[in-house]
């Protein structure tokens, strides 16, 4: 099948960067100042989960009232203090091969760039612009369009696809990411799939989640190719 163009949709958490758990603390931070309880995410990971979803289970973690409000009241909260952590990092980096991998498909006729995450924008916005990759994407799919991840995907492959005057249909979507979650999520959306051991997960433990190629990162042998088609 002939394909009209390449849309690309990184996830920005363990796949692009990382953030040296500021993501993590913000949130800690903000049920601490909402709910009293700093613990309400610590038995859980945050690995593939969206914004909204990570607080919803912290509210259920320790039983309060799961209502829109209080998930919006307390995102609003954790951008705030995501801001200020982001800002006194000293451990955020970019992962090993992303800036070559983004050089390259930058060069690639029909090749748009865009996030997929589960982070809300202004999250997200905030994670890349410490490190200086914020304006490498030109779209994405985001925690505060939807709060599952498939349809997030869905909606930053159709955002992509239109920067190339295309329908989604008509485009090769290919989902970079490091959890079993962004491997399921780009399977239920029809897209191919790029993984990457920058995470918390292994290449086995990514690779028995069936993704269309399973890199230890993006400078492997390979991942290139992979990722350009």
């Amino acid at each position: 099948m002939r394909h009209h163009g390449t849309v690309l949709l990184f996830d920005i958490d363990g796949t692009l960067l990382s953030t040296g758990g500021a993501g993590r603390r913000a949130m800690e931070r903000a049920f601490e100042r909402c709910a009293g309880r700093r613990d309400a995410c610590e038995a859980f990971s945050f690995a593939g989960m969206t914004d909204r979803a990570i607080i919803r289970a912290g509210l259920e973690a320790i039983g309060r009232e799961v209502t829109e409000a209080a998930i919006d009241a307390l995102l609003a909260i954790y951008v705030e203090l995501l801001a200020e952590e982001m800002a006194v990092t000293g451990e955020a980096r970019v992962h090993q091969g992303v800036l070559e991998a983004l050089d390259a498909a930058a060069r690639r006729s029909g090749c748009a760039i865009g996030l997929g995450t589960g982070n809300v924008r202004v999250g997200a916005q905030a994670k890349l612009t410490r490190v200086g990759i914020y304006d490498r994407f030109a779209f994405g799919g985001f925690g505060c369009d939807h709060e599952r991840r498939d349809e997030l995907l869905r909606i930053g492959a159709a955002r992509g696809a239109a920067t190339l005057g295309a329908p989604p249909e008509a485009c090769r979507v290919v989902i970079i990411g490091d959890t079993p979650k962004d491997i399921a999520a780009a399977q239920a959306i029809g897209a191919e799939s790029i993984a990457v051991a920058t995470g918390t997960y292994d290449t086995a433990a990514l690779a028995a989640c069936g993704p269309t190629h399973c890199f230890s990162d993006l400078g492997a042998k390979g991942a290139l190719e992979a990722l350009l088609g």
